[in-house]
């Protein structure tokens, strides 16, 4: 209501504090604290008619995540290896791994925690951990994302190959304990670590000091908006899979924090302050500079670019007592929301589907997590309709949706 699909005739309890905002397709409006991805309309799609069943954020981020219901619907499990659904990136890298760049799926602000453990879904799973995307936390912690990746005098090529050498060497020489899964993981460690500090593509890709200060500039330099410069440059180096979370924590508001990075989406209380004076000037800044910074590079076509929620937020503004703040919020909503999908063959300036006059219930056709997977994957150049196999062998289906 406050971004996508305002409401702008429905009672304030419904509408909000918020205005709309013209945007530049005729007859579509967002909320007005967006007015850079209003002038950017015509070069993406809003779905509105999303909606799904679950209603906390540890299983509703999963099923984003995967596509899946998670077994404990409704609820903030721990990510469980045995039992979890790998997340898209991971049945990515078991299908069809790239072979530009180290890592296949990357992860940037992250972990996401939710609300105070690392929340399932966004691991390999039952693929295992060699499957996990590469993790990146704090983008603005180093003047590089990754400082261990620069060049150093002291370690030249030949020394870092010859410390592969001896690592190899040493393995070999205690193989029994090689071969126990917690040594597994190391070894897959190891390998991914010295790909990545003997490949000059990867090193160019995280150094964010090479882009010019006017372009870090319009991303924002806050968290969120070099994460996603820092997506654009992972775009060009040939990451074919990128997630970026806008915060890592969905808490932030209840910390009261001074810093608008802390910030979390979850607005049980204090949703118009938080949204007007942290969250969307950053939003609306970051995710507009992306678009259009991938269209003029001529990248947007081949790209699909996808912002999105594990849910949304009532129609209803009321204050909830048993959450911090001191004015009223929206409390969790999924049986209808709004994400944004842009480029790799996606309409420009289109909306696709209907909701009723608050915004509450789809009243044409609803789409889910699982349809967006789909998409994903389909974009990826996977038939989602397919099947990936896990270590022993069972065979699970990339998806139960449809592109």
């Amino acid at each position: 209501l406050e971004t996508w699909d305002p409401k702008p005739n429905a009672p304030r309890e419904t509408r909000g504090e918020f205005g709309t905002i013209a945007t530049a397709v005729p007859g579509t409006f967002l909320g007005e604290h967006m007015p850079r991805l209003a002038q950017l309309a015509d070069r993406y799609t809003i779905l509105r008619t999303m909606s799904h069943e679950d209603l906390d954020h540890g299983s509703a981020f999963y099923l984003s995540m995967t596509g899946h219901y998670h077994n404990r619907r409704s609820s903030n499990p721990p990510p469980n290896p045995t039992t979890d659904q790998p997340s898209y990136g991971s049945v990515l890298e078991r299908l069809r791994p790239t072979q530009q760049f180290p890592q296949t799926s990357i992860h940037l602000n992250a972990p996401a925690i939710t609300p105070t453990i690392a929340a399932p879904g966004q691991f390999g799973g039952i693929l295992g951990r060699d499957y996990d995307p590469m993790v990146v936390g704090n983008v603005v912690a180093e003047p590089v994302v990754i400082p261990g990746l620069m060049p150093q005098e002291t370690l030249p090529q030949n020394r870092l190959d010859t410390r592969e050498s001896l690592l190899g060497l040493l393995e070999d020489a205690y193989n029994p304990l090689g071969r126990s899964p917690q040594m597994g993981d190391m070894n897959t460690f190891y390998a991914q670590a010295f790909e990545m500090l003997s490949t000059p593509v990867t090193r160019r890709a995280f150094d964010l000091s090479n882009e010019p200060d006017k372009i870090r500039d319009r991303y924002g330099r806050d968290r969120s908006g070099q994460a996603l410069l820092l997506a654009r440059r992972l775009v060009e180096a040939g990451v074919p899979l990128i997630t970026v979370y806008q915060t890592n924590c969905n808490r932030g508001q209840d910390k009261t924090p001074n810093e608008t990075d802390a910030y979390g989406w979850d607005t049980h209380n204090d949703i118009f302050y938080a949204l007007r004076e942290h969250l969307l000037p950053r939003f609306d800044t970051g995710l507009s500079a992306l678009i259009e910074d991938l269209d003029d590079r001529e990248l947007l076509d081949q790209t699909l670019v996808v912002c999105m929620g594990e849910f949304g937020r009532a129609p209803r503004v009321a204050f909830e007592a048993n959450f911090k703040g001191g004015s009223p919020g929206r409390k969790h909503w999924a049986a209808c929301y709004s994400i944004m999908l842009a480029g790799a063959g996606v309409k420009r300036g289109e909306v696709v589907g209907t909701s009723d006059q608050s915004a509450a219930y789809p009243r044409s056709e609803k789409y889910g997590p699982w349809d967006i997977t789909a998409t994903i994957f389909s974009a990826l150049g996977l038939d989602p309709s397919g099947h990936f196999t896990d270590a022993l062998g069972r065979p699970f289906p990339i998806s139960t949706g449809h592109p």
